[in-house]
């Protein structure tokens, strides 16, 4: 008889049961959350690409702009997470497990917050990528992201405790809209401490935040966050004291900066230019690529002007008035007019601004004569007409006897000054810039 032996085995290991915050994290809420604030921001975002996709200031300011919106949201999103035990009526049944409720707090609270930060930083992200292709110098400007995502969790955080708090089923849209005004008023108003202390407060044009704003500004928010749920759920409350007094310190130091927690954009100081023409073109460093196609706008413009004398030295760009010697470049910023995507929208009328900066219209007291006002139509017809000219010209043809005879005055004194030979035209507009430069009105040679 043949003895069969079976292999002795030890008992079979159980499986490993999943941890109790995985469903909160990746199947609760928290994630919802998340998208919430993806899409907000994204459709926030796309409202306005126009105004901020090829600049990376602009996307910049957009992202923190857009705060005043995603911030309440964060907080709503807390506010609904927190009141989910008592929707549910669970709450005595929570109260009798052997978690302390900070734990348990925390437990459901920071999923939230963590995904509400996550959905902020990955639109963030996708908007970095959507101004890459279409930037035309500068850098990416990312400093403003970690305080910006800091105040995200902290809003879901504070929000949570406001949604256990409070036993209301609207307490969360109650809360973002309180939240969306409160920091509406602190954004536009005038208090320089409010602003430094609101994480909504727009960007300064060409400005950069200091490199510890972000971080102090994390820690206020934060510190804030985090003192309200200690006094709300900790055993110890005293403990609350800790990141309160944190917070306090970063607030009194952001408040007492002031303005000074912003400082200019050494690259929106300099100037890119093209020197091969008179006068020379010069654009903002932030925005050097598109030097070519600014240069081919004008070039209409610098041929006519060839040989020409008394003309300023350059167009430039410095968001400001223009130093002596220069004219003003027709705005490229704000991106959306002139400018979208790294594109001249009108060359046309680009090239028709920058002759109207070359007259000097900004002289003070200075009065236009009739006898002004051909030359200068003259000019800018002869430099860079316009189709909008020529549609001002039809409507005046239509018009009545006045119109009729001023366009005809108007169209003489075009075809003297196109029909000079070049010589004379260049003397002619040699006197015509002189007087200009001037501020002189009766210095403008007549047509």
């Amino acid at each position: 008889m043949t003895l069969v032996t079976e292999p002795v085995t030890g008992p079979t290991a159980a499986p490993r049961a999943p941890h109790p915050l995985r469903a909160e994290w990746l199947r609760g809420f928290a994630p919802w959350a998340g998208a919430a604030v993806l899409l907000t921001l994204g459709v926030t975002l796309w409202a306005k690409a126009d105004q901020w996709q090829g600049g990376w200031s602009e996307t910049a300011g957009q992202l923190h702009s857009a705060m005043l919106i995603t911030l309440p949201l964060a907080a709503a999103a807390g506010c609904w997470q927190g009141g989910r035990e008592r929707r549910r009526r669970t709450e005595e049944l929570w109260g009798t497990t052997v978690r302390p409720p900070l734990v348990r707090l925390l437990a459901a609270a920071l999923p939230v917050a963590g995904w509400v930060a996550v959905g902020y930083l990955l639109t963030a992200a996708l908007a970095q990528l959507a101004t890459w292709p279409y930037a035309q110098g500068d850098r990416p400007h990312l400093t403003l992201l970690p305080g910006d995502t800091a105040a995200m969790a902290a809003g879901a955080l504070a929000g949570h405790v406001a949604g256990r708090a409070v036993p209301a089923r609207l307490a969360a849209p109650l809360l973002a809209m309180a939240g969306y005004v409160g920091l509406g008023i602190v954004t536009m108003g005038r208090s320089v401490p409010g602003h430094a202390l609101s994480p909504t407060t727009s960007l300064p044009s060409g400005g950069l935040p200091v490199w510890w704003q972000p971080w102090a500004m994390a820690v206020w928010t934060g510190g804030l966050a985090f003192a309200i749920v200690l006094a709300y759920a900790a055993r110890r409350r005293m403990t609350a004291v800790l990141p309160l007094a944190a917070a306090l310190a970063a607030g009194t130091l952001l408040a007492q900066t002031g303005n000074g927690l912003w400082h200019a954009d050494p690259l929106a100081r300099r100037q890119v230019c093209d020197t091969s023409t008179t006068p020379a073109v010069c654009v903002n460093a932030r925005y050097a690529g598109m030097l070519p196609q600014v240069g081919e706008a004008l070039s209409g413009v610098t041929g006519k002007l060839d040989g020409v004398r008394n003309l300023p030295v350059r167009w430039a760009d410095r968001g400001g008035a223009p130093r002596a010697g220069e004219a003003r470049l027709p705005g490229i910023t704000p991106l959306g007019w002139s400018a979208v995507r790294g594109r001249l929208t009108d060359p046309e009328q680009f090239a028709w601004e920058a002759v109207a900066a070359l007259q000097g219209y900004d002289c003070p007291g200075r009065t236009r004569t009739a006898r002004v006002l051909r030359a200068d139509d003259a000019v800018e017809h002869y430099l860079a007409p316009t189709s909008t000219g020529k549609a001002i010209d039809e409507d005046d043809a239509r018009g009545d006897a006045t119109r009729r005879a001023d366009l005809r005055e108007r169209r003489a004194a075009r075809a003297k000054l196109a029909g000079m030979d070049e010589r004379t035209r260049r003397e002619w507009l040699s006197a015509y810039f002189a007087a200009h430069a001037d501020c002189d009105a009766e210095g403008v040679p007549a047509l």
